[in-house]
């Protein structure tokens, strides 16, 4: 039974985070919320929590998990970036973008495209999902929640808390999340490609 958590969208209660927290460092999987609707996370190196995330959402296997980071300089360990890439990434966030880079060593091996060696990674613009990750200490192995057959991330916690709670293990819910998916930049091919337009205006990456 997954457990429900309403937090302040201004201040998060500690206490609150602390036991997110603790599910995650459990092992647990849980719902939370970003500028770009609710997202599903779990510690990195969690294969089980990848599994769970892959089932939820009915994902196929070379399907780009994310690496969400609470700051610039904790996302450039886990990618490799040119300097234009550099300058164009760190003019968008934080922000409702996902960009898909070439993976360091300690990029988690599980989550990595398997035959590119790429991974997804983002600095979300939201109190809530910041203030998770300040209270982790690292970044949550995530992916957007978009359900089977549905086309943007679901906006209400409760609902979600109802009708996942047997496959997840928490929900944290502000209030406040954004609406639609993030949009999807992928570096790693010759000329950049939008692979997805959500949230995030494109046009910075289409020049």
């Amino acid at each position: 039974m997954a457990r429900y958590f309403d937090v302040h969208p201004d201040n998060p209660q500690p206490r609150s985070l602390s036991q997110v927290v603790s599910i995650l460092q459990g092992g647990g999987l849980v719902v939370y919320p970003t500028d770009s609707g609710f997202a599903l996370g779990c510690t990195m190196g969690n294969a089980d929590g990848l599994a769970r995330m892959r089932a939820i959402r009915d994902l196929p296997r070379h399907h780009h998990f994310t690496l969400v980071c609470s700051t610039f300089s904790q996302m450039g360990q886990y990618v490799e970036m040119a300097n234009d890439q550099f300058r164009a990434i760190k003019a968008a966030t934080p922000g409702p973008y996902t960009f898909i880079l070439k993976a360091t060593r300690l990029a988690p091996k599980a989550m990595l495209h398997d035959k590119k060696k790429t991974v997804g990674v983002r600095i979300p613009e939201h109190v809530t999902a910041q203030a998770l990750l300040d209270a982790l200490g690292e970044p949550l192995m995530s992916t957007t929640l978009i359900l089977p057959g549905a086309e943007e991330p679901p906006t209400d916690g409760w609902a979600i808390a109802e009708e996942l709670e047997h496959v997840v293990d928490a929900v944290l819910d502000s209030g406040d999340v954004g609406v639609g998916a993030t949009t999807i930049v992928d570096f790693t091919v010759d000329e950049v490609g939008i692979v997805r337009v959500g949230a995030g205006d494109p046009t910075p990456f289409q020049e």
